[in-house]
């Protein structure tokens, strides 16, 4: 077994318990926000969007940082500093007195983050070309496979023994992915420029500035469009069915519908991307989503919505490890761990705008006009995505001899 073979699978854990722990906490949080004190509905709601929400915008600003470190000092280094950061940072959460310190803790949580940007960058620089897209699609389905877990478990947890608990057994997890990782983690790594970069220096030695700046604003639209259906999904299914009492139920299996196919599509797409070029699989994954959104605005039951779910994971699975293995492709060694720390940035960001955008949506044009604005996102990242990236490396491959 290789090397970088080895370090993925650790990856792999790492992030899969990395996805358990914040998709396990991001449900509870209301409630813990009311176990805390807060009494009044409307401030919980606020309270809420406030403490999820400042996790990634300081992810957002952080991400590049500790790029740029993983750059200068080692990826394993960046690895062992989140994952022992995380540990402590959740794990003190359970100990929250008030609404205010759990907010602080949140976005110190944002600040420290980076063990997925970390082990992106770790694989990326040691996967061959012939076997980057696979890897990078593998290591995408644990985050999915954990963010598919971690809601009933975290409930699970919250009911049986309290609602800290979820956040002390989410610190000794990743504790122990810590602990996993100083051991079985393995890099000989050799700093590529050994002069520090400043932001301005690095950005000159980027040699396709106009596709990497493609390709932040294809992250950031990618998890826009992703994140904005998350937050009234449950309300459409309420939208769709008479029956109140098992509307819970429903919505955590439309939510896992498009998570299952994800997990099983991004291992596939990532091989098919090593085959015929990651720009490829990107343009048409792209116009695909795009078109299988808009149906989704006129289904009649949650059966239906859960089956178009279902198709639209095994599409966007794709998604983000062909951007990775893009962004791998056109990025200078020296500063791949930035890059990588940037395109986390857009991500974040497209994340929080998204979930913000949806709600503003439904608002004001209602449920189903989301999946207009949805596929509409996601179309249009496929012209733009098309025109400055597709033509480009496409040229490209036919130049060489």
């Amino acid at each position: 077994m290789q090397l970088w073979q080895k370090n993925l699978i650790v990856c792999w854990v790492g992030m899969f318990v990395t996805g358990v722990g914040f998709s396990q906490i991001a449900p509870i949080l209301p409630l813990y926000i009311k176990h805390l004190g807060v009494d009044n509905p409307s401030w919980v709601a606020q309270f809420s969007g406030i403490a999820f929400g400042v996790t990634f915008v300081a992810s957002a600003v952080f991400s590049p940082i500790w790029g740029r470190l993983a750059d200068k000092i080692g990826r394993k280094p960046m690895l062992l500093r989140a994952s022992l950061g995380m540990a402590v940072v959740v794990f003190a959460t359970g100990f929250s007195q008030d609404v205010w310190q759990l907010i602080v803790l949140r976005l110190l949580l944002g600040v420290i983050t980076g063990y997925s940007v970390a082990c992106t960058t770790l694989i990326a620089t040691q996967t061959d070309k012939a076997h980057a897209g696979a890897a990078l699609g593998t290591l995408a389905t644990s985050g999915m496979a954990g963010s598919l877990l971690g809601p009933m478990i975290g409930g699970y947890i919250g009911e049986t023994f309290g609602f800290r608990d979820v956040f002390f057994f989410t610190g000794i997890s990743m504790l122990i992915v810590f602990v996993l990782t100083a051991v079985f983690v393995k890099e000989s790594f050799v700093r590529q420029d050994k002069k520090t970069l400043g932001t301005r220096e690095a950005w000159a030695i980027v040699p396709e500035k106009t596709t990497t700046l493609v390709l932040f604003v294809a992250f950031f639209m990618v998890y826009l469009a992703a994140s904005s259906i998350e937050p009234i999904l449950t309300l459409y299914i309420g939208e769709l069915t008479t029956d109140t009492t098992h509307i819970a139920l429903m919505a955590g299996l439309v939510f896992s519908a498009s998570g299952l196919a994800m997990i099983i599509a991004s291992p596939v797409l990532g091989k098919l991307s090593d085959k015929v070029g990651p720009h490829k699989v990107l343009v048409i994954g792209l116009v695909t989503a795009g078109l299988l959104c808009i149906p989704q605005a006129f289904v009649r039951d949650p059966w239906q919505l859960m089956i178009m779910r279902f198709l639209l994971g095994l599409v966007t699975g794709g998604l983000a490890p062909a951007l990775n293995s893009i962004v791998k492709r056109i990025t200078p060694a020296s500063i791949t761990g930035r890059m990588y720390g940037f395109t986390m940035s857009a991500g974040y960001l497209g994340f929080f705008g998204g979930a913000a955008a949806g709600g503003q949506v439904a608002a004001h044009a209602g449920v189903r006009a989301v999946f207009y604005f949805t596929g509409g996102m996601l179309l249009a990242a496929a012209i733009l995505v098309y025109f400055k990236v597709f033509k480009k490396l496409a040229q490209q491959e036919r130049s060489i001899p």
